[in-house]
């Protein structure tokens, strides 16, 4: 699968912000304000996830489609995939 440019620069985001969380750890920082972006970096993690997986389950029931195959199995695992990341 290729990624684009938008998911790329997503992780570089969350890649940041996980940087920004160890430099406030290491600061000593109030641990409401730590956990509170550890939850930021996490939800980041999990819609960029979801992304993927949608964008990739698109790709390949458009291609099953034109092969005349059933997509369900697909469907299934793209659900799975979804709800083992969180």
């Amino acid at each position: 699968m290729e990624y684009d440019a938008k998911v790329i620069n997503r992780m570089k985001r969350i890649e940041g912000q996980i940087r920004g969380l160890i430099k406030m750890m290491d600061e000593g920082k109030d641990c409401r304000e730590v956990v509170t972006q550890m939850s930021a970096c996490r939800s980041a993690l999990d819609r960029t996830a979801a992304l993927i997986v949608s964008t990739n389950l698109e790709k390949c029931i458009r291609e099953e489609q034109e092969s005349g195959q059933s997509s369900e199995e697909l469907i299934k695992e793209a659900v799975n995939l979804l709800v083992k990341s969180r």
